[in-house]
């Protein structure tokens, strides 16, 4: 997929070494400055943060549920005198408060997911790179044979065989994304592991485990924030295209691809349908993308010097 190669390319060179500290400043903090340097980034971090406030409590502000039809308002335009501000579907539901929810799910199953996504890909390519050896080469083979499969298609294999539920799209995107970052969490902890400090761990009679978790895993905080913003609008992605095929988000709940696929379906006839879903969608997925660009930046040892 494009935006997993996209990741690929931007997170390879940064190397999350501490190169760039100033005295008394960590490299979280250094970055955090230079992160706010970057208007791009700023503005998308107020334009995200407003679609989640957005998302979660303005369902509980409009006067319409996103699920129970206005029997005087079917397939209703946009109006301010009605109430219904982005018009209403073929079912008389409002667009608003059905865009507001599938925006809420959507970021749900992207965070959730991601989350995942970082926990087992930073456990499994922090201890495949620190033990090395047979065990890496097997873990990595296994890897790359997770890598040749179909990713959407096995995701769509998964919620055929286990039903489709908003839980377990959490749970199939969020097993598959990890890929990435295991290689990434591998190649860091190859070099990172041959530092002063790790043998002074080792020194110190510390098992594998804590040196993994105590000390290698804290020093990719790099390399780890760059690909979780990116892997979120990847998700997202892949969330609405599930749903645009019918195998995301069921009824009564809703999705932003549920929605785009709702609205393509009738463009022609009700285009609202379309147009405010999909300017959400759009919307959400440049800040992320503005947001993942300045942390990149941010993260960029080789292009700041202190």
């Amino acid at each position: 997929m494009i935006l997993r190669s996209l990741k690929e390319d931007i997170v390879k060179d940064v190397s999350g070494d501490g190169a760039l500290e100033k005295p008394g400043r960590s490299l979280m903090q250094s970055a955090m400055l230079r992160l706010m340097r970057n208007k791009a980034a700023v503005v998308s971090l107020f334009v995200l943060a407003a679609l989640i406030l957005i998302a979660l409590f303005g369902p509980y502000v409009i006067p319409f549920n996103y699920e129970d039809p206005d029997w005087a308002a079917f397939r209703a335009p946009p109006s301010l005198e009605s109430g219904h501000y982005f018009g209403t579907d073929q079912n008389g539901r409002d667009l608003l408060a059905r865009t507001l929810y599938g925006t809420r799910i959507s970021l749900a199953v992207a965070f959730v997911a991601t989350l995942v996504s970082v926990m087992i890909g930073v456990t499994y390519g922090a201890v495949s790179g620190y033990l090395g050896g047979r065990v890496d080469q097997a873990m990595m083979r296994f890897v790359d044979i997770m890598y040749a499969l179909p990713y959407i298609l096995f995701v769509i294999l998964l919620m055929v065989i286990f039903g489709r539920n908003v839980y377990l799209l959490f749970a199939a995107i969020g097993a598959l994304e990890w890929l990435t970052m295991a290689r990434i969490v591998r190649g860091q902890t190859l070099s990172l592991k041959e530092r002063e400090f790790i043998e002074a761990a080792r020194a110190t009679g510390l098992g594998p485990a804590a040196i993994i978790f105590r000390h290698i895993v804290p020093n990719l905080s790099g390399p780890v924030v760059i690909y979780a913003a990116l892997t979120i609008p990847e998700i997202v992605v892949t969330e609405s295209f599930l749903s645009y095929l019918g195998f995301g988000v069921q009824e009564p709940l809703t999705s932003l691809g549920t929605l785009i696929s709702d609205g393509s379906d009738v463009f022609e006839v009700l285009p609202w349908l379309l147009w405010f879903p999909a300017s959400f969608l759009i919307l959400l997925l440049l800040s992320l993308l503005f947001i993942g660009d300045g942390l990149r930046d941010a993260f960029d040892t080789k292009d700041h010097k202190s």
